[in-house]
């Protein structure tokens, strides 16, 4: 049985398989999307644990997406981390952790990922810490 089922929202195939190989190697259930469309509708339809939602997308911007999810009553309980290119300070920072749980910054490590989903949904067992050099995701207090 999966530990959880994560939706990954990312439209750049070279970040968003990596990420997903690596979440299914660690027992999770992973569903893609690589639109705003299709994470609504798979949001919609599945469900997920989590939603890794890249703020970039092709069809619309992922706060959008997360702010239009966090007002469907069925599926506005979903936790969404959110992940961006960009450095994200002050007022940025605000803005997303209004509607997102947390939020990362690419490149994303996928082991800083899976510590932080695992975290968030409260999952047993014991993370590896995450490597030196590039501070990890960072959750905010909610």
């Amino acid at each position: 049985m999966a530990k959880a089922t994560i939706l990954i929202v990312e439209d750049s195939p070279d970040i968003a398989e990596p990420l997903a190989d690596a979440f299914r190697f660690e027992g999770f259930e992973v569903l893609q999307a690589a639109n705003a469309i299709q994470a609504l509708q798979i949001a919609s339809e599945h469900r997920p644990d989590l939603i890794l939602m890249d703020i970039q997308l092709p069809d619309m911007d992922g706060l959008a997406v997360a702010r239009t999810l966090k007002s469907d009553p069925a599926v506005k309980h979903i936790p969404i981390v959110a992940m961006t290119a960009y450095d994200i300070v002050g007022d940025q920072a605000r803005t997303i952790t209004k509607t997102c749980i947390a939020y990362a910054q690419k490149p994303v490590r996928p082991r800083d990922l899976i510590n932080l989903a695992s975290a968030i949904l409260k999952l047993p067992g014991d993370p590896e810490p995450p490597r030196r050099g590039r501070p990890p995701a960072r959750p905010h207090g909610r």
